[in-house]
């Protein structure tokens, strides 16, 4: 444990889990409450149902208006928010200290007595369906929908968190209480604080105010199926092509989590990286180019995006694959590696400058790990990094026979073309 914070957990009879980083010399806090439901725990009917769950949870309950809950937080300069992912949904604030007991009933409250009126269902669907309609008018953002279709299609990772605007517009009061009572239960919730917090306080105030009368359910996951390699085309009336390349990575509790961040920062993690010095600084294929990766608790995603000239885009996806096969044939040079684990040692320290970032570091890590890891413990996963260890998973996840290629490219709209590839 870093001297600069104080980490402490608590499970309650219940279930429910505690946790806090105590942060000397901050004068705020964040609290989150982390729900383990996201878009993979939906049926075909419900896709979008979370999502749309969390936005009712602003819009009043059976004590306060949707005003009244936002004034509470923000009249002291707070900030209180909420999102929904593939496997969580977390509602947050982040106040002064002095504030957290009233920020803290307000998270109650709206977790435990929405009453989710029709007419502002009604509302808050209109809402979505222009989220929905924002989404669907960012080329860049269906690439990436399209990506994550064809990389999981049919298990419910693949569908979009926000849902259809069939779905949405088809959701009634009955269904979202109904999927509520199956899964916000005690043992998939953690309340994660971060900041100027005292633990054995918060753990008190949730305890009093966050009692759920349901018994810990927790239907089985589905198990991802077979990945299939495919390219597939997508015409939109646009002006650049989008294009995103990529395949299945690695599970949050994977040992190799860290290796996976170095590989990802040397071919896409910054302008230094080898695809943007390639790709965009030397041969000005593509304005933008950059590699991510996204872990879930049994699986996860890899990949490249690039935007680009409709006539380069066979060129670009060229290219990507060469730095692809370059990485595992040939080791990383120590000075390559010795920058890559400075720089990812950097993004860590940085980032736990924010009180919010490490309250979202805390409950993640509680969830998909179970333990804490300090500023120490990942300093010691990012030094165990060798050549030898990129080039292997490399080796293990980037082959050609598994990557996924997805296009949106100018053109009239017409069906999907789909050319698949090899089993794995």
């Amino acid at each position: 444990m870093s001297r600069a914070s104080q980490y402490r957990k608590t499970r309650l009879s219940d279930g429910l889990r505690v946790v806090t980083e105590r942060i000397p010399g901050v004068r705020s806090v964040a609290v989150g409450i982390w729900v383990e439901v996201g878009s993979r725990h939906e049926s075909v009917r419900e896709n979008g149902i979370s999502h749309f769950i969390e936005h009712m949870a602003f819009k009043g309950t059976t004590t306060r208006s949707a005003l009244d809950i936002a004034q509470t937080i923000e009249r002291g300069g707070g900030y209180i928010n909420a999102f929904t992912s593939k496997e969580l949904t977390c509602f947050y604030v982040h106040v002064l200290d002095e504030q957290l007991d009233s920020a803290l009933e307000i998270l109650h409250d709206i977790l435990l007595n929405p009453v989710y009126r029709p007419p502002e269902m009604e509302k808050e669907k209109q809402v979505i369906l222009d989220e929905i309609r924002d989404h669907e008018d960012m080329p860049d953002d269906v690439a990436h929908e399209n990506f994550v279709r064809a990389l999981f299609e049919p298990h419910p990772l693949a569908r979009p968190i926000l849902g259809s605007p069939q779905n949405v517009r088809s959701f009634s009061r009955t269904r979202v209480l109904g999927f509520v009572r199956r899964h916000y239960v005690p043992g998939r919730i953690v309340v994660a604080a971060a900041g100027n917090v005292n633990h054995d306080r918060l753990v008190k105030r949730v305890r009093e105010g966050l009692a759920f009368a349901r018994d810990n359910h927790f239907p089985p996951e589905k198990r991802v199926g077979r990945l299939v390699s495919k390219v597939e085309r997508h015409r939109r009336p646009i002006q650049q092509a989008h294009m995103v390349i990529g395949t299945r990575g690695l599970a949050y509790p994977h040992r190799d989590r860290s290796v996976l961040s170095a590989m990802n920062t040397v071919l896409g993690g910054g302008m230094s990286s080898r695809l943007f010095q390639n790709i965009r600084e030397k041969h000005g294929i593509a304005y933008s180019v950059y590699s991510f990766a996204e872990m879930f608790a049994d699986t996860g995603i890899w990949g490249v995006y690039l935007a680009t000239d409709k006539e380069r885009v066979d060129r670009a996806r060229k290219m990507v694959l060469d730095e692809l096969r370059k990485i595992q044939e040939v080791p990383l040079s120590s000075t390559e590696l010795d920058d890559v684990k400075t720089q990812l040692k950097g993004n860590v320290m940085l980032g736990l400058e924010s009180v919010s970032n490490r309250m979202m570091r805390l409950g993640r890590m509680e969830i998909y790990l179970g333990r804490y890891y300090s500023l120490e413990d990942v300093s010691r996963q990012i030094d165990a990094v060798t050549p030898r260890r990129v080039q292997a998973l490399a080796d293990e996840l980037l082959g050609e026979e598994r990557l996924i290629t997805t296009i949106v490219e100018p053109g009239a709209a017409h069906k999907t073309k789909t050319r698949p590839r090899t089993r794995t």
